[in-house]
């Protein structure tokens, strides 16, 4: 009975030392360790996994930016198509409301783009080709003219053999020759380049006109009623924009082509009629340096038949810009495109900063879109009957209109 006895005894006496602890009965927790006491604390168990995402997002990120570099091209073409595609919705539009298919009519109307654009590349070829070629037969008596006023004015005695000699065995003309030989392959595959963007190009901007319905239809699915009406509306509202610019161009084009053709028949300069279209167009359709694009090629054929019509073709060129940009054009644009001279402007520098001569052929249009779509959601009060409002000074001590 003893060692039960003290079994007993050595039971209640570790009561009385478990309640002191107020530890519960049979509950003995290990002692701290001396790293969770005093040591350095445990990374957290959510930041390898935020490590991982953040370096997901980044590759992501650079994967995205590999891709829209490389996919540019592409991009600024299908933005060419549809505002090509817009261009030719009114024509489109009308053909198919007389009962006629989407396909056929945009058919039509891209074989008649295509017509009329392969008779001026024609027509403006034969002229240059023309020109070269009795620039070419005409070539040795220019230089012997050349040859005799510096005999004449600097006392020499040269003559064409030995210009000719020297030209031929010169190092610059080797070299010329030589990098003219190696570029041929570059000039080849960017004439191929370019064929390739026109035929992506056309085939986009017809899928676009073709299916314009079906691709309106295929938005406003997506989006709720309140939505579908903006889309529409913004629709519309790019199709009349860009079909007016195109519209007031085309007849600025008609406008400058018939003024250049008449100072080119009074001139007598060969060529008057692909003269004139080449002008009309080249400087309405390219923006900021169309205008001089267009002049220098009449400047050069009237500088074949006297160098006083070169000067006569630039003086016109420089007085009719004036009258087309201050009388002719903002009266145009203001009933076509309702876009300030000033506007226009800076949307084509813009244009141009951003995608180059794409940009500035599209700029207009497109600020123009942005500016009758965002002016239905500006509110505009009536102005107040001030002097100051008109460009009229108030006069001192009188009291403004407002406070009477």
């Amino acid at each position: 009975m003893a060692p039960t006895d003290e079994i007993d005894t050595d039971d209640r006496g570790a009561g009385p030392a478990d309640g002191l602890r107020g530890d519960p009965p049979g509950s003995g927790e290990p002692p701290a360790s001396p790293l969770r006491a005093g040591g350095p604390a445990r990374m957290p168990r959510w930041l390898p996994r935020a490590a991982v995402l953040v370096l997901a997002l980044y590759a992501c990120f650079q994967l995205g930016s590999w891709a829209f570099h490389q996919l540019i091209g592409l991009l600024i073409n299908i933005l060419i198509a549809f505002f090509v595609a817009l261009a030719m919705e009114p024509a489109v539009g009308r053909m198919a409301a007389r009962g006629m298919r989407r396909g056929l009519a945009t058919f039509l109307v891209f074989l008649a783009l295509t017509i009329a654009t392969v008779g001026f590349v024609v027509l403006l070829g034969s002229m240059l080709a023309g020109q070269i070629v009795d620039m070419v037969e005409q070539f040795p008596k220019y230089l012997d003219s050349v040859i005799n006023w510096v005999n004449h004015t600097f006392h020499t005695d040269l003559s064409r053999v030995e210009v000719r000699d020297s030209v031929l065995h010169s190092d610059w003309l080797q070299k010329y020759v030589q990098n003219s030989a190696t570029g041929v392959l570059d000039v080849s595959a960017t004439v191929l380049g370019g064929l390739f963007r026109l035929l992506t190009i056309f085939l986009f901007s017809f899928y676009f006109a073709a299916d314009g319905p079906r691709l309106r239809r295929a938005i406003c699915s997506v989006l709720p009623p309140v939505r579908q009406a903006e889309v529409l509306r913004a629709w519309e509202i790019a199709v009349d924009k860009t079909g007016g610019y195109l519209y007031s161009r085309g007849l600025m084009a008609l406008i400058s082509g018939i003024a250049h053709y008449v100072l080119l028949e009074i001139l007598g300069v060969p060529y008057a009629p692909a003269l004139a279209v080449w002008v009309g167009l080249v400087s309405q359709f390219i923006p900021t340096i169309g205008t001089y694009l267009a002049g220098a090629l009449p400047m050069l054929i009237a500088f074949t038949v006297d160098p006083w019509y070169a000067v006569w073709v630039l003086g016109f060129v420089v007085v009719y810009q004036q009258f087309e940009n201050y009388m002719l054009q903002p009266k145009l644009t203001a009933k076509t495109v309702d876009i300030h001279p000033a506007v226009a402007f800076g949307s084509v520098i813009a244009g141009t900063a951003l995608m180059g001569a794409v940009g500035a052929l599209i700029a207009i249009p497109a600020v123009a879109t942005l500016q009758a779509f965002l002016g239905a959601y500006v509110k505009r009060y009536d102005v107040t009957d001030d002097p100051r409002v008109h460009g009229r000074h108030q006069p001192r001590g009188s009291a403004p209109a407002d406070s009477a």
